[in-house]
């Protein structure tokens, strides 16, 4: 990282950490929704970006990883820190096995991405069918949000969640920038760009989309956790819902595909956009139903035509900093 990309990063995470000392909570709230996307896009960006392995179904391991969490939470009054480490492996050994079955028959690209839908929705479909966790009418946590901070129980006001999702945001961005830089890094790029010519070369291609599935189901149902205790309240339908992982994986996308802050930048332009044509909407009484996705769907479309490779590399060009 080059000392002008130092200094603008530091400017930023400057402001990040001053802006609830001035912002209101409905701009903490927004502040809030943007890191969250960026650490999972994050997330999605280790299997995708680097290891190049598509999934569209990281909804799972979003909805594994709070269920898990808060019915311990609920059912159990097993606190959410180590709720965290159980989702964790839960998730950790889901995304074992859709990899094992996927890498080890040889499942890749859009078969690789249809078997991690599939298992999305037969997920879905049985957490609409389990009673302790709720079902279909959902699963709500008991203790609402109060104005003192309870960390034991991950519990208070709207500037303890932001700078909890700002700590995960900038670990996630620290960890990706040491991961692709290792060893690990670099070969998950030779078996991005080519899977056949990485096993000519020696490398294990089997064992580090292993380890690429395993880093990004983790860090996934970290922010499951997160979601969760932040909204208080989990349904099936909305959890494992594939326009879920649609979500997750257009912040990367927009933002630059492999690059580290490509889906920071994504998820900035996507929240802001979309929740400002909302309150414009909004402003002059209209309700238009399914706005956002639209607003999905054009930016998706004009980046795809005019910036291929995203924002951020075009952006960082112009600027003078590396990815």
């Amino acid at each position: 990282m080059n000392p002008r990309a130092r200094l603008l990063l530091g400017a930023l995470l400057a402001v990040l950490l001053l802006l609830p000392a001035f912002a209101s909570n409905y701009v903490i709230s927004v502040a809030t929704l943007i890191l969250y996307f960026a650490f999972t896009g994050q997330a999605w960006n280790v299997m995708m970006g680097f290891a190049g392995q598509l999934s569209l179904g990281h909804s799972l391991y979003v909805g594994v990883g709070a269920y898990v969490a808060a019915a311990m939470f609920v059912n159990l009054g097993i606190g959410p820190w180590l709720g965290l480490w159980v989702a964790i492996l839960v998730c950790m050994a889901l995304g074992a096995a859709i990899g094992f079955l996927a890498f080890r028959f040889g499942i890749s690209g859009v078969y690789f991405a249809l078997l991690t839908i599939a298992f999305a929705e037969f997920t879905r479909v049985g957490f609409d069918h389990l009673q302790w966790t709720g079902g279909s009418g959902g699963l709500f946590l008991k203790v609402a949000q109060r104005e003192q901070m309870d960390l034991l129980n991950f519990r208070g006001p709207p500037a303890m969640y932001y700078y909890a999702i700002l700590a995960l945001a900038a670990g996630a961005l620290a960890l990706c920038a040491w991961l692709l830089r290792s060893r690990a890094g670099y070969y998950w790029q030779a078996i991005r760009e080519n899977e056949e010519a990485a096993q000519a070369l020696g490398i294990n291609t089997f064992r580090y989309k292993m380890f690429a599935v395993l880093i990004s189901s983790a860090m996934t149902a970290v922010s499951g956790v997160f979601f969760a205790f932040y909204y208080n309240n989990l349904f099936p339908e909305q959890i494992f819902h594939i326009s879920r992982s649609i979500e997750i994986i257009l912040g990367p996308i927009i933002g630059g595909i492999g690059t580290l802050f490509g889906p920071v930048l994504g998820a900035f332009v996507l929240t802001v956009l979309a929740d400002g044509i909302t309150e414009l909407l909004a402003l002059f009484g209209v309700e238009v139903p399914g706005v956002k996705q639209v607003f999905y769907g054009v930016v998706l479309l004009g980046v795809v035509m005019f910036l291929p490779n995203g924002i951020w590399p075009s952006l960082a060009k112009k600027i003078g900093v590396g990815k």
